[in-house]
């Protein structure tokens, strides 16, 4: 043991030796006098992008139809009986996919519009980010109700808009998440009826011949996939759930 710790010990000290004749990069941070407003801009700019990154998924979660989709697909497990089948990172990860598919167009049109004018040097920081509000206030007051516009309009006091462009943000966002939240609710409401009814008549016999120990669940569930299989449930309801966006 003592040989073992010796050996340790000297091929240690000479890798620590050998390290010191590698040349290593130093990173130092430091806070420097801003010599325009130039650089004073270009630092909250990277401020901004910072803070936007970090709220990135709360942002994800409000402002796209990724809500409406894992509502959707939670409720349509709850139906089938499924419990964990498929798991939350394939639900969670196939709405992802979806969100950037029906979001593209908007991205597109931020990109087009805002992005690359502002790369270009045509349009300045607030400019680019007004252009990029357009398209997706777009998306938001296309697939915003009017009655929860006019909810929050009226307990946020504000002035009464005239024009869809004169709603404010902090209106608008919060009428189009609980928007997605009713819509959501609304169409798993439908998914329940059929697979109910699978459930009714397979207690039903069940009650009928006498086997009341037996878990209804149990038998109705390997029906339950088979209908949705024969239906082509996840292409119908992917298909769907797509077109109502548009």
């Amino acid at each position: 043991m003592v040989y073992i710790c010796f050996i340790f010990l000297l091929f240690g000290q000479n890798l620590v030796l050998a390290a010191d004749n590698i040349p290593l990069p130093a990173v130092r941070f430091g806070i420097d006098t801003a010599k325009n407003q130039n650089d004073v801009a270009i630092t909250l700019q990277i401020i901004f992008l910072i803070t936007i990154l970090t709220l990135a998924p709360a942002i994800l979660l409000m402002v796209t139809s990724f809500t409406r989709l894992i509502i959707v697909f939670s409720f349509l497990r709850s139906a089938l009986g499924t419990q964990q089948s498929p798991p939350n990172q394939v639900l969670i990860g196939l709405a992802l996919f979806l969100t950037f598919f029906i979001m593209s167009p908007v991205l597109n049109d931020m990109y087009k519009n805002a992005v690359q004018p502002y790369m270009d040097g045509k349009l300045n920081f607030t400019q680019a980010l007004v252009e990029a509000k357009k398209p997706l206030r777009k998306f938001l007051l296309k697939n915003t109700r009017k009655k929860e516009l006019l909810t929050f309009i009226e307990i946020s006091k504000v002035q009464r808009p005239k024009t869809p462009d004169d709603i404010p943000d902090s209106v608008l966002i919060p009428a189009f998440i609980t928007s997605e939240l009713q819509t959501a609710f609304e169409i798993g409401f439908l998914l329940f009826l059929p697979f109910l009814v699978i459930d009714f008549v397979v207690a039903s016999v069940l009650l009928s011949m006498g086997m009341m120990m037996l878990p209804p669940v149990m038998i109705s569930l390997p029906f339950k996939i088979l209908l949705f299989v024969l239906v082509d449930g996840w292409g119908l309801i992917v298909g769907s759930m797509v077109k109502s966006f548009y």
